[in-house]
């Protein structure tokens, strides 16, 4: 296939350039005429392939970009030169490409979820499904809108979890690193003073040696240990069933789980109300919501969900036997199913959700900070106290 430049009129005077693949000039006329466009000029260019990497995208860069495309098409601006103009001032080169190659496939007669569906590690499907019911429905600019909202709302999720749980882990890693270093380098010096002076050690101080002494000895046996139980544990959760048991562990875990599944249940809602908003049919939205749920547990149940309204059950019904959703959810889906309102009250549940979310990493936070200083002064503080024991019964024994 070869690249040709073309510029053509179209119907209202204005002029219109872009490039299509195809054999020959003529073809490429063929296919313009078909467009209703008046053909001015058709030209080769060398054809050149741009090289996209198999990566995702950062979900600010995704947020920014949906946004910015439903302006530019609410204003009136074609999707091929919107998608023209963002592709030359978005900074990140791989989503640069990805967003150059989709306009070219568009130019080339393919329509956009299609061109987006090239590239699943940049678009998913929720993101598809709903640039496709709005291309359908005429309403992209409000359903790729809507999506920029959903995607920051997302975002915004993700990151009251992470910074929730970023403290406790850099704390803990801090003690593990101090009490390394403790252990490999200040317990043996004070072994060789205590040597030298002779006697016998409290027990807490030899408890502490023979701890030093077989953590230097076998540090990277130790190591090597670790790092394998953690691959080993790495390959299995990334099996079906092994991410399953995972994911249940983590929603039994105290306080960590009842976060965990308030996130589940917020992200759940707040995909529903989205997609059904957007136009996409019941069944696709509780397919794509199971997928994109990020827990098993939780797909698990939305499956189960999808096979009972497919045999004509109302969706709170296998809801509420799966014993993951809270009530009140399950009772306020009934009421919006009864009502016709079902987007209305998934918005509502939406909304109560991220606010628990707020609390629940509030409260989370809360509770690690004092956990996490008792665990410094019991580790720090036994290994300095265990240290001093022999030079405070050296005092002793001096000031008699």
């Amino acid at each position: 296939m070869n690249t040709y430049q073309y510029v053509a009129k179209d119907k209202d005077g204005r002029t219109v350039i872009g490039s299509l693949e195809g054999v020959t000039e003529l073809e490429i006329a063929e296919v313009l005429h078909k467009k209703g466009l008046i053909v001015v000029t058709v030209s080769y260019v060398k054809n050149h392939k741009i090289k996209v990497k198999a990566k995702g995208v950062k979900l600010d860069d995704l947020v920014i970009f949906s946004r910015q495309l439903a302006t530019m098409v609410e204003a009136g601006i074609s999707l091929v030169h919107a998608l023209g103009i963002l592709g030359e001032q978005i900074e990140d080169k791989d989503f640069r490409n990805v967003i150059i190659t989709v306009r070219q496939d568009i130019e080339g007669g393919m329509n956009f979820p299609d061109a987006l569906k090239k590239h699943p590690k940049v678009f998913s499907e929720l993101f598809r499904n709903m640039a496709k019911a709005g291309e359908t429905s005429g309403m992209l600019n409000e359903v790729l809108d809507r999506l920029a909202t959903f995607l920051e709302k997302q975002a915004a999720l993700t990151r009251k979890v992470v910074s929730s749980l970023v403290y406790p882990a850099v704390v803990v890693t801090m003690a593990g690193l101090i009490t390394a270093v403790l252990l490999l380098k200040v317990v043996p010096t004070f072994k060789s003073i205590f040597d030298t002076l002779g006697g016998q050690l409290p027990f807490p101080t030899q408890v502490l040696i023979f701890i030093s002494d077989l953590f230097r000895k076998y540090f990277f046996i130790l190591v090597g240990v670790l790092f394998a139980v953690g691959f080993v544990l790495k390959k299995y959760i990334n099996t079906e069933g092994g991410r399953l048991k995972f994911d249940f562990f983590v929603l039994k875990v105290p306080v960590i789980g009842q976060l965990f599944r308030k996130v589940a249940v917020a992200k759940f809602v707040r995909t529903f109300s989205t997609l059904v908003k957007s136009g996409v049919s019941i069944m696709n939205t509780l397919e794509i919501v199971s997928r994109t749920s990020g827990n098993k547990v939780v797909e698990k149940a939305i499956i189960g969900c999808s096979n009972a309204v497919r045999d004509g059950e109302q969706i709170w019904v296998p809801l509420s036997k799966s014993g993951i959703f809270p009530p009140m959810v399950t009772r306020m889906i009934a009421v919006g199913e009864q009502t016709g309102q079902l987007e209305k009250m998934l918005s509502k549940i939406a909304d109560f959700y991220d606010d628990q979310v707020d609390a629940a990493t509030q409260a989370l936070s809360s509770l690690i900070e004092p956990l996490v200083i008792a665990f410094l002064g019991t580790v720090v503080g036994g290994i300095v106290i265990a240290l001093f024991l022999p030079i405070f019964k050296i005092s002793e024994l001096l000031s008699k």
